[in-house]
Order: structure tokens, then C-alpha cells, then sequence
């Protein structure tokens, strides 16, 4: 497995993650795991849905790159990559703190949350903290973290939950109109926290990344043109363009 590991675990999907050394490590599901290669995660159960080893990836890269030129350089530049299949809530919060941000800012405010409310684990590895860990915080106590406006979106969520535990079971159509329900939560966060919370690959989030993708290179398509590996070209483009923009 040469999966592009660093691409697929700090390049936007999930934000608990950390590089040193070649290892890359976070403090999920109760413990600590550091890997190094999709090779470490085969046998342990809780990566190895994580990851969404069973699902056959080359085969989707395959038919994507057919799809045109674009795709297939997209495919060939960033490496083979996977979508993460994470804890709802955490991805809820964590593309709230999306917003208007990038994702060092995301990674510093999501550490902030964990060591402030989470439980640690060992020296500076904090779980993201539960639902129930932050029960009654206050937009206040959320400012004085620095997530700023969003502070009242985190409130909304929190005090939602039944939204967020809910929408696992909905179709995808369903669950983007729940999650809007949650203060802050627009069409493009709600397509992401779909794609990594809830593993619907049916969504494809249009950001300004995307937005420039497609008014460049795909000006007469839907996003239909996509299908059935919507979550997955979006995130080949996506990674791909914001390669293009550091090389430049």
C-alpha cells in the first residue's frame, strides 16, 4: 500500500493528526496510534475502518482517471489517497472550525478544544473531547479558545445532538438538510461533515478551491458528472489544485 499518507491525514479531512519523523500519530478511539504506513493499520480493527481498507480504492482511482485529463492528472499528482471514516461529532465540530480558516488555524483550535475538555491520554496527546465533556459550555468559554464567531455554531451542536447522532441512518438528500439545521452549518460544511463523519460519497463540498476547478475546467458539467465517485474526485481536485497553487 503506497497510499499518499501525509495527503490523506493533514491535507484537510480529518484534523488529529500529527507528522514527526516519518510517523504520524493521534490520540483517537481511547488511545494513541502512530503509524507509519496503511501496513500498520491492517489488524487493528478500529483503523482498519478508519482507513476504509475494504474498500476497493484502486479500482475507484481507476475509473476516475478514465473519466478525462484532468481527473487523471489530478490522480497521478497527488498519489493514491482514501476517505477518512470518522466520528461524526468530531467532524461536525471540526468543519464548523473550518470556516473563513485554514488548516494549521483548524489543527490549533481543534488541540485547544481537546486539551482544554478532553481527556489526556499521555504527555500532550488530548482526546477530542464528547459530547457530554462539553455539555453547558459557553460561547465565552469558547472565544476565550479563539474560534470566534464560530462559537455560537459549537453552542448549536452541541445542543443538537440528536441531529448529529440521527443523520448516520438518513440518506444523503435527508441528512444535508438536517445538518443545515445546526447554526453556521451551510451547504459546503454540511457536504463535508457528510463525506468524513458519515462516509455519504454521494457529496461533493465546493469551496473556493472547487469553485475554481469548476468555473476552469468543468464550466458545463453538474456535478452529477462525478458520480459514483463524487467525495472522491472532489477531494483528488481539490488536493491537487492546492498543490498546483504551492508550486506556483
Amino acid at each position: 500500500m503506497n497510499e499518499n499518507l501525509r495527503e490523506i491525514l493533514t491535507g484537510g479531512q480529518s484534523f488529529s493528526w500529527r507528522e514527526r519523523d516519518g510517523e504520524f500519530s493521534a490520540a483517537l478511539n481511547g488511545k494513541i496510534y502512530r503509524i507509519r504506513t496503511l501496513e500498520d493499520c491492517i489488524n487493528d480493527s478500529f483503523l482498519y475502518d478508519y482507513f476504509d481498507l475494504a474498500y476497493d480504492y484502486e479500482k475507484a482511482r481507476a475509473e476516475i482517471m478514465s473519466k478525462d485529463s484532468i481527473l487523471k492528472e489530478a490522480v497521478e499528482s497527488v498519489g493514491p489517497i482514501r476517505i477518512l471514516k470518522q466520528d461524526p461529532f468530531i467532524a461536525t465540530i471540526s468543519f464548523i472550525l473550518s470556516q473563513n480558516n485554514n488548516i494549521k488555524r483548524i489543527t490549533g483550535l481543534y488541540n485547544k478544544l481537546s486539551e482544554t475538555y478532553g481527556e489526556k491520554i499521555e504527555d500532550d496527546y488530548f482526546l477530542f473531547p464528547s459530547f457530554d465533556e462539553l455539555r453547558g459550555v459557553t460561547e465565552n468559554d469558547l472565544r476565550s479558545l479563539g474560534v470566534g464567531f464560530r462559537a455560537p455554531f459549537i453552542v448549536d451542536a452541541i445542543n443538537k445532538r440528536e441531529i448529529i447522532e440521527s443523520v448516520k441512518e438518513m440518506s444523503f438528500e435527508k441528512g444535508y438538510v438536517e445538518l443545515q439545521k445546526i447554526k453556521g452549518i451551510g451547504p459546503k460544511v454540511a457536504s463535508c461533515i457528510l463525506i468524513f463523519g458519515y462516509h455519504k460519497m454521494e457529496a461533493f463540498p465546493v469551496d473556493v478551491w472547487i469553485k475554481r476547478v469548476l468555473d476552469i475546467y468543468y464550466p458545463d458539467k453538474e456535478i452529477g458528472y462525478f458520480a459514483p465517485h463524487q467525495a472522491l474526485c472532489q477531494q483528488y481536485l481539490f488536493s491537487w489544485i492546492r498543490g498546483q497553487a504551492r508550486a506556483q
